[in-house]
């Protein structure tokens, strides 16, 4: 690929950064201590299923100069008015969720204080600053650094892993049930991410050809392309350190924030020796500090889009005001429902696979509809890879509804 495709990466890089946070460093690590192998095929299908909706928010973005929330207002405005309040629902919760894996690392790497709600605030303060004074100038280039140091250091993790390894893990798939079955739903929910953040990546698009010469679609599904393989690949990563360290050992993850932290550097210092615990630290407090930058970013973004469209107040920005929202309602999380953390993340995460269908279907209608001009419509192979998404992720969610 050409230097100047490389040189327009940028939002498929985000969408990266916003995708491996608790849904790699945490949920497929625990895949991984607790299944072995054992849900790679899940982690590979739901990759697949989802990846054209995914690939449709920069698709579309690129193809009309218009982001995926203009599109589903002109599907119908109750659409967007659903996005609105499912949105609300759950934006607080998964910023809560990431930034308190964040704050673990944090009180683990530097000490300074053990006290998580501490670090959340600080964390959760420094982002907001750092998006208020950069704003999508310093997430472009900062993704970057960060992410080609996530990348090195993961899969030479897993690599000596697999050299140190004595034990041979079974490679046969399972199925959870009864409580696995839960973790699983919440597996593929934000595996590699929510469905949602296909609405974040259109307006990433549109916010890189701001401030760079606008890219081709090729140069901007190249982009997503480049972002989409390394959430997959990280993800095995994780699930296979989780295999390779703690499968049938005995030890179980944590769930609270701090213990949780200490364990997955561990996984990575037992690989790659003591030596490694200061820099294996930082790339797990970078990966999951771009998560909070990326989610705190991304949300404010998304719901001042939807205010103008829904109220009809086009010529008003009203980012500011969503992110003095959003942080202040995740520090009140931290402050008065840390103890019910658990359950928060749980009902997000489930919600967020209960509402893929609905996000799929309303990507997909919208890049075969007449806003979408016809040379840059998915072509068959595409088409058919979206039907069967579609009905693979109905068809999981009512077999998740009915097993209640």
């Amino acid at each position: 690929m050409s230097k100047l495709n490389l040189s327009k990466l940028g939002p498929g890089l985000l969408f990266a950064g916003a995708a491996i946070g608790v849904s790699h460093l945490v949920q497929s690590t625990r895949a991984g201590a607790d299944f072995g192998w054992g849900l790679v095929w899940a982690l590979l299908l739901i990759n697949l299923f989802k990846y054209p909706f995914f690939q449709y928010g920069p698709r579309y973005a690129q193809a009309t100069g218009e982001t995926l929330l203009d599109g589903y207002y002109k599907l119908g405005k109750g659409y967007l008015w659903a996005y609105f309040i499912l949105n609300l629902a759950t934006m607080f919760t998964i910023q809560s969720a990431v930034t308190i894996v964040t704050a673990g690392l944090a009180a683990t790497l530097f000490g300074w204080t053990t006290d998580i709600v501490t670090w959340g605030i600080i964390i959760t303060f420094l982002c907001s600053l750092i998006l208020v004074l950069g704003k999508y100038q310093w997430l472009d280039k900062l993704i970057k650094i960060i992410m080609v140091t996530l990348a090195i250091s993961s899969i030479l993790a897993v690599s000596v892993a697999f050299v140190k390894n004595e034990t041979v893990i079974p490679l046969d798939q399972v199925f959870p049930e009864s409580s696995g079955l839960l973790f699983l739903i919440a597996f593929l929910g934000w595996m590699p991410a929510p469905l949602d953040i296909s609405i974040w990546h259109s307006i990433w698009t549109l916010e890189k050809n701001k401030i760079s010469s606008k890219n081709s679609l090729k140069e901007s599904l190249f982009d997503f392309n480049v972002g989409y393989i390394a959430t997959i690949i990280l993800a095995l990563c994780f699930l296979g350190l989780g295999a390779l360290v703690m499968y049938g050992s005995g030890s179980q993850f944590s769930n609270q924030g701090g213990a949780f932290a200490q364990q997955l550097i561990q996984l990575y210092t037992s690989s790659l020796g003591q030596a490694a615990y200061g820099i294996i630290g930082v790339a797990a407090f970078t990966t999951m500090l771009s998560t909070t930058l990326t989610t705190l970013d991304a949300s404010p973004r998304a719901m001042s889009k939807t205010v103008q469209l829904l109220f009809k107040k086009e010529d008003k920005n009203y980012y500011l005001h969503w992110m003095a929202v959003l942080t202040f309602g995740t520090a009140s999380i931290f402050f008065f429902l840390l103890s019910e953390m658990g359950q928060l993340v749980q009902i997000a995460t489930v919600l967020s696979f209960i509402t893929a269908p609905l996000y799929a279907f309303l990507n997909y209608r919208l890049v075969i509809s007449s806003s979408m001009p016809k040379k840059h419509q998915p072509k068959k192979g595409l088409r058919i890879l979206s039907v069967s998404g579609l009905l693979f992720l109905t068809g999981f969610t009512l077999f998740y509804l009915l097993s209640l």
